[in-house]
C-alpha cells in the first residue's frame, strides 16, 4: 500500500523518507488547503530524497475554477516542475456548476506529458463524484484521485469510498482517502474500504498539527 503524506518544508521531506512513506504531496500553505510551493522548496525536495515528490499545482485558494491567466501560471509552474525532475503533480480544475473542467484539465495534463498526475481534493467539491469518476476515467494520465470521499473527513464517507474503489477495480485509477485520518482509527478504516493507498495531513504529525514536524511513531504504525 502506498503511504503519501504532505511535506510542507525540507525537513518534512526528509522525515517522510526516513520514518517509511513511499511518496510526498509538497506544496506550501496549508491554512489555504494548498498552494504550489516555491522554485527553492521543489528543486531541493527533488535533490534530497530518493522517494517520488508530487508537487502541488495551485495557484490561489480563492476557489478551484481557474481562467486563462491562471492555467498560463499553472503551465508555466508545470514546465519547471518537469525540470526539476519531479516525479509528479497534483491537480483539480473545476467549473464553476461544480463538474471537472475538462477544458482546463486537458491544458494542464498536455503540458505535464511524462508526469504522474493525482486529481486532488477539488474531487469532494463536485455536484456529483461517480459523474467525475466517469469524466476522471478518460484520462489514463490520471493514476490517482485524493477523495475523502465527500466534504468532510473520510471516516465519515466510508460507502462513498467503498463505491468508488469498486469502479476504479482493474483500471488505471486509485482511490486514495485522506483528509482527517488518524492512525488509531485506521483499523477499521482498512478493513471496511480496503485502500491501496492513504494519504496523510496532520494526522501523522506531532500533536495533529502542521506547525509541528512529522511523527515517527505515528508513520511506523501505519506502516504495520
Amino acid at each position: 500500500m502506498i503511504i503519501e503524506v504532505i511535506g510542507t518544508r525540507l525537513n518534512d521531506v526528509k522525515e517522510a523518507e526516513l520514518y517509511g512513506a513511499n511518496r510526498v504531496e509538497l506544496c506550501q500553505s496549508m491554512s489555504e488547503s494548498g498552494l504550489t510551493p516555491s522554485y527553492g522548496l521543489i528543486k531541493s525536495a527533488v535533490e534530497l530524497v530518493d522517494i517520488p515528490i508530487n508537487v502541488m499545482v495551485r495557484p490561489h485558494s480563492d476557489s478551484f475554477v481557474y481562467d486563462e491567466n491562471d492555467l498560463k501560471v499553472m503551465n508555466e509552474d508545470i514546465r519547471m516542475i518537469k525540470k526539476l525532475g519531479a516525479n509528479g503533480i497534483v491537480i483539480g480544475p473545476l467549473t464553476k456548476e461544480g463538474t471537472i473542467d475538462e477544458a482546463a484539465l486537458k491544458i494542464l495534463l498536455e503540458e505535464a506529458n511524462g508526469l504522474e498526475v493525482t486529481f486532488h481534493r477539488a474531487f469532494d467539491f463536485v455536484q456529483d463524484q461517480q459523474v467525475a469518476l466517469t469524466t476522471i476515467l478518460k484520462y489514463e494520465q490520471i493514476t490517482t484521485i485524493l477523495t475523502a470521499g465527500g466534504n468532510g473527513i473520510a471516516t465519515e464517507f466510508v460507502s462513498n469510498l467503498v463505491a468508488l474503489n469498486d469502479r476504479t477495480k482493474n483500471t488505471h485509477l486509485t482511490i486514495m482517502p485522506g483528509n482527517g485520518l488518524r492512525v488509531n482509527e485506521l483499523e477499521e478504516f482498512h478493513q471496511e474500504v480496503k485502500p491501496r493507498a492513504l494519504h496523510f495531513g496532520a494526522g501523522v504529525r506531532i500533536g495533529h498539527t502542521f506547525a509541528n514536524g512529522l511523527s515517527e511513531e505515528k508513520l511506523r504504525q501505519v506502516r504495520v
